[in-house]
């Protein structure tokens, strides 16, 4: 997605996406995009002696709003159908609702079955990210480290990643930045006395 896709002003996206009756059509707001260098690096394990070339564990990614008013089983195989028909590594479904408990309870193992993408699917709703939390002021900055880093960090301090402090996938900033279980995040916090500091999470 390109920067100027989302800085664009309320009467560029009114004649983008627009209908006629004033209403959202969400169908033009679909995209895909893929992931940059510096994303690629953090997701690529490094060399070893059985994998010398390791692939990265992400890739191209689709993004869909659904206007439906009830999203259920049939909605989201249609949606894992289309990411696993155009090859995408995983996706994104933005909901104007939450989704019937049948079709969370497919989300949960999407990962893992057959008919699914092979990153996954994110499902949000809408009124969850009219607000983007990650620029609130009591919230700090999340960076998320490679494997590679990720390394260097428990060997530094000669520790097992058991041993971090944790954070929940579910947590909605680990939402946000779309954290996966065995990673580890670094948390920027400023405080008057020592200025900046960081802290580690391992996502659970």
């Amino acid at each position: 997605m390109l920067e100027e896709d989302y800085q664009i002003t309320l009467a560029e996206f009114a004649a983008k996406c627009g209908r006629e009756d004033g209403d959202v059509d969400r169908s033009r707001m679909n995209f895909s995009c893929v992931p940059s260098e510096e994303m690629l690096r953090k997701y690529t394990a490094p060399p070893t002696a059985k994998n010398p070339n390791p692939q990265p564990e992400i890739g191209k990614i689709w993004v869909e709003f659904n206007g439906d008013e009830n999203v259920g089983l049939k909605q989201l195989r249609d949606y894992m159908q289309h990411l696993v028909q155009g090859s995408y590594y995983n996706g994104i479904m933005i909901t104007t609702k939450p989704m019937t408990g049948m079709a969370l309870r497919l989300l949960r193992g999407a990962a893992s079955i057959k008919e699914g993408p092979m990153g996954g699917v994110e499902v949000f709703v809408e009124q969850d990210l009219l607000v983007n939390i990650t620029k609130h002021e009591l919230v700090p900055t999340h960076v998320l480290l490679s494997k590679e880093e990720k390394e260097q960090l428990l060997k530094r301090y000669r520790l097992k990643e058991t041993q971090l402090p944790r954070i929940q996938v579910t947590d909605p900033v680990a939402k946000y930045y779309g954290l996966r279980r065995g990673q580890v995040v670094k948390i920027i916090r400023h405080s008057e006395t020592a200025g900046r500091y960081a802290s580690y999470r391992w996502a659970i």
